[in-house]
């Protein structure tokens, strides 16, 4: 590469910064700018897609999370050009599932009648088991729930029941890609990442164990050392 390229972080649903910065740390000292994006103001993937790569000039090493990683698969869609590699964290290619609407839905009037009542119950079955027990995982995990809010969460859960079927486009990136998933996600779990492997033409995947869906902060280590070795060995050799 003839100038740095900036690791752009997403965060997923009901979630900010605080679920990358282990990450974003540990890149400090290569030849890469850090930025993290904002999810909280679009109803639609391809929205907030295309106004991060608006607000985030230059070439992108595009570090997504959940429905992070959507909305990064959606900026190489849009602009491939401009996203030169891509890290794609416990996310998914498919479309809405049946009965996801209903499901979705309760998520939703239950953040409007009680953000920390959508937290009791959204937060444990996104971790490994046993790690609901974890007091300050939990606690910073609350924290960043009822930091987002019920608006952003029903924006959020919006876009996601409308999003593209990235399936159908995944042959067509051709970035070096990076796929991580924990071994204990059963939200986004390997098998759907292997999938996601067979049909992008540069990807790899690497597996973090004892991690759940908030791989990234359930296991910021292993997390951290995956990217950043990933990133040396792929994207930063010979630049």
């Amino acid at each position: 590469m003839n100038s740095p390229v900036t690791a752009l972080f997403i965060p997923g649903l009901l979630s900010d910064a605080r679920v990358w910065q282990p990450t974003a740390g540990a890149l400090l000292g290569l030849d890469v700018n850090v930025a993290f994006a904002d999810v909280t103001r679009d109803d639609r993937i391809d929205a907030m897609a295309s106004r991060i790569l608006d607000e985030h000039p230059g070439p992108l090493v595009v570090i997504g999370h959940s429905m992070g990683g959507r909305v990064a698969l959606e900026m190489a869609y849009q602009r491939p050009e401009r996203v030169v590699g891509l890290v794609l964290a416990n996310t998914g290619h498919g479309s809405k599932r049946k009965g996801e609407l209903a499901k979705r839905q309760a998520k939703i009037d239950l953040g409007h009648q009680d953000m920390k009542a959508l937290a009791v119950e959204w937060i444990p079955p996104m971790l490994a088991s046993g790690r609901e027990h974890d007091s300050a995982l939990m606690g910073d995990l609350t924290d960043m729930v009822l930091a987002a809010g019920p608006e952003v969460h029903e924006r959020q859960i919006t876009a996601l029941v409308n999003r593209p079927t990235a399936s159908t486009y995944l042959p067509s990136i051709i970035c070096p890609t990076l796929l991580m998933t924990g071994d204990k996600d059963r939200w986004s779990p390997e098998p759907q990442h292997r999938e996601m492997e067979k049909l992008m033409p540069n990807a790899t995947l690497a597996l973090v164990s004892d991690a759940g869906h908030f791989m990234p902060s359930e296991q910021p280590a292993q997390t951290a050392a995956n990217v950043r070795d990933w990133l040396v060995s792929v994207m930063l050799e010979g630049a």
